[in-house]
């Protein structure tokens, strides 16, 4: 297993949660990497990217809200989501960026009162 995901389950609206994801070295020294979610009934949708120097991209919508970062010593990325909404429910996944392959198992993130 390359990549191995953390964190999630069920949050309040407006509350915060912290996903990790634990890679191989060799995976994560070479790469960029990304969150990726899909909701229920929704296509996948890249949420975040960062590349290997730590630049940051982020769909509109979790812009302000999410913060993708990455420990270069511990080959982990993490996804901060605050200020979190009803709609951000999702099964997250970490990947390599715009990588077909390299794909954690998802976890679920569910945002409900």
């Amino acid at each position: 297993v390359q990549l191995v995901e953390s964190g999630g389950g069920l949050v309040q609206p407006g509350g915060s949660t912290r996903l990790s994801c634990a890679a191989s070295t060799i995976i994560f020294r070479i790469n960029d990497m990304a969150w990726y979610r899909q909701a229920p009934g929704k296509q996948r949708e890249l949420v975040a990217g960062i590349t290997r120097g730590g630049s940051a991209n982020y769909t509109d919508s979790v812009k302000g809200r999410f913060t993708i970062s990455r420990d270069n010593a511990k080959n982990t990325v993490y996804l901060q989501m605050n200020s979190l909404k009803v709609e951000d429910t999702a099964v997250y996944y970490c990947a390599v960026w715009g990588s077909l392959t390299y794909w954690g198992q998802g976890t679920q993130v569910t945002v409900s009162s």
